[in-house]
């Protein structure tokens, strides 16, 4: 693979991650909530999940997706309740900014960081979609395709590890300034955001990919 094609896929991917969606808004709560160490483990499950929907597209997922409209329709509301889920739960949060949550012992392990930013990306339809119809542009055919797909994906995966360390760190220094009630409210507004990106999930079309 040429670098001038792995610089074009940085720079594109890079505007891609850094427009707040459902890793990244969890990226900067679980920052308020948990300090960056805690929060690295929702990054962990984010990249995990790079790796699986890239792999995925590769194997041809994203095309049975795109060509099924019951596997499509499952795992879309699937997702879609999932997020809402996750919204609806930081949307009720009392706020739990506290010295305990940063020292690991709070309620939610590091396992649960981890699966919940994990599961928010592998459950969403458009990830495939987005894939399937983005990677090929910067696969050449004529050449082996597993470093291509393999450079590919290592590639986002460090451009999202950065990007949501910058968030999660900047929800870690804000909530210092705003305290309980402003924890309180940023995770509405995170889990408000989070529902509202479910609804368009759940309406979201197959033929408007």
């Amino acid at each position: 693979m040429h670098e001038t094609t792995l610089l074009l896929f940085a720079a594109v991917s890079f505007v891609g991650i850094a427009t707040p969606g459902p890793t990244v808004l969890l990226a900067l709560t679980n920052g308020s909530r948990y300090g960056v160490k805690r929060a690295a483990y929702g990054f962990a499950g984010a990249v995990a999940s790079d790796f699986v929907l890239i792999f995925a597209v590769a194997l041809g997922l994203g095309a049975l997706l795109a060509a099924s409209v019951f596997w499509f329709t499952v795992v879309k509301w699937v997702g879609a309740a999932y997020l809402a889920y996750v919204g609806i739960r930081l949307m009720l949060s009392k706020g739990a900014f506290d010295a305990a949550d940063q020292s690991g012992t709070s309620a939610d392990s590091n396992r649960s960081i981890f699966l919940k930013s994990f599961l928010t990306a592998v459950t969403n339809p458009k990830g495939y979609l987005f894939f399937s119809a983005f990677l090929p542009q910067f696969i050449a055919p004529t050449q082996p395709l597993a470093p291509q797909y393999t450079a590919l994906a290592v590639t986002f995966a460090l451009l999202d590890l950065s990007i949501m360390f910058g968030y999660a760190l900047f929800g870690a220094r804000a909530i210092r300034l705003l305290k309980q009630a402003g924890a309180r409210w940023l995770e509405r507004i995170c889990g408000a955001m989070l529902v509202a990106l479910a609804g368009s999930l759940a309406l979201y079309r197959r033929h408007a990919a």
